[in-house]
């Protein structure tokens, strides 16, 4: 695929994966240290929402620099920042850690819509009129540090305890400094501000959306459900696992086959999306999630859980590229600002779902949790009907 070969656009995917392994240790490392501090489970929703919200707020602001003075620097910097305060956070005793984990979150903050936006624009020139897979690929990257986070931490922390993980800090620093010396003046692609054609009535078809608030409504509460069924798996999946008896190895691996099975579903849902039309793929893909999710909730333990939760991951993942696009299309101005935006909001819903069900978990335990889940993702899809077609 030429599109892996260029050295901007690799030196941006690569920027994703670190920057996501490091996100994606997230929920593994506040279980390993709930035993430590006694957390409940409403303080690990909280923290746990601390950490997306902290990053998710920023995204638009971060998105508005970068349109205005270029990725460059907005880019490298997010990577630099979250390689340094997570180390920060693994050698600080106490509470304190958790919080240097929330500022290390405002490093993804300013990564994820610079970077998209560059990935988008490179991807362009490779794949007309195929947007939404040039961003699935982007995002595969970024699932994929997501699955690998996981996967490694959980062993890393059984082995080596906290300071263990120090060693994959060091890696993405290391990344950050390549995308500052492939992300040079010459290489860049210039910001772009989004400007939509006129009509043939010469009204500028973006200002429809502030006609029809019904549409928009539901476009965004799929983004908002769709993120919140997966921030529920992966945050609250590894502490009910533990609270079954298992060890970090095993609800680290489960979490990461959800995100790696996202990480292919957004691939393929891309790809659909380019060939069949947004709308369906999004509602069909998450219809059908909500039945692995519902089969876990009434489970328990099983071995089952390696086929049901990435195939679940896998589902809900495969609508993230297909809201992204279709946010920068109707958003007007920059594509890192819309990215950001679009980004920052699905965050942000899926933080502050999380923290209401982690009073839930609290107050019900995390079968019943888990039967919500399933319930919004196929609220989600009927929502998604109203989304336009391409």
């Amino acid at each position: 695929m030429p599109l892996l070969f260029d050295a901007l656009f690799s030196s941006v995917a690569l920027g994703h994966f670190a920057v996501d392994m490091l996100n994606g240790q997230r929920a593994v490392l506040l279980t390993f240290l709930s035993g430590r501090l006694g957390l409940s489970n409403t303080l690990l929703g909280f923290f746990s929402t601390v950490y997306v919200v902290s990053g998710a707020l920023f995204q638009p602001v971060f998105g508005f620099i970068a349109d205005r003075i270029g990725a460059r620097w907005v880019v490298v910097g997010g990577v630099l920042w979250i390689a340094t305060f997570f180390s920060l956070a693994l050698i600080t005793p106490g509470i304190i850690a958790l919080w240097l984990l929330a500022l290390a979150s405002l490093g993804s903050a300013a990564f994820h819509p610079a970077g998209t936006m560059q990935a988008t624009l490179r991807g362009r020139s490779y794949y007309a009129g195929r947007e939404t897979t040039s961003a699935s690929i982007f995002f595969l990257f970024g699932q994929t540090g997501n699955f690998m986070g996981p996967v490694v931490a959980g062993p890393v922390l059984d082995r080596f305890g906290l300071s263990g993980l120090i060693w994959l800090a060091v890696f993405v620093g290391l990344v950050g400094l390549n995308a500052a010396r492939q992300l040079g003046p010459t290489a860049e692609f210039k910001p772009l501000t989004y400007s939509p054609n006129k009509n043939s009535t010469g009204r500028n078809p973006g200002n429809g959306w502030k006609k029809r608030a019904l549409p928009f409504l539901a476009f965004a509460l799929v983004a908002a459900f769709q993120a919140w069924s997966q921030q529920n798996i992966t945050t609250f999946m590894p502490k009910y696992l533990s609270d079954l008896g298992l060890s970090a190895s095993v609800y680290g691996l489960v979490s990461a086959t959800f995100v790696g099975g996202s990480a292919i579903g957004g691939t393929i849902g891309g790809s659909l999306a380019d060939r069949f039309g947004k709308r369906w793929v999004a509602a069909g893909s998450l219809a059908l999630a909500s039945v692995p999710l519902f089969l876990v909730s009434r489970l328990g333990w099983s071995p089952w859980y390696y086929l049901l939760i990435p195939l679940a991951g896998g589902l809900t993942g495969a609508v993230h590229s297909i809201l992204v696009v279709l946010a920068q299309r109707a958003i007007p101005g920059g594509m890192a600002l819309a990215s950001g935006l679009i980004l920052g909001f699905m965050f942000t819903s899926g933080a502050l779902g999380t923290l209401l069900c982690g009073y839930l978990a609290d107050q019900w335990g995390f079968p019943p949790v888990f039967l919500l889940t399933a319930g919004i993702a196929l609220t989600a899809s009927i929502l998604a009907l109203t989304l336009r077609k391409n």
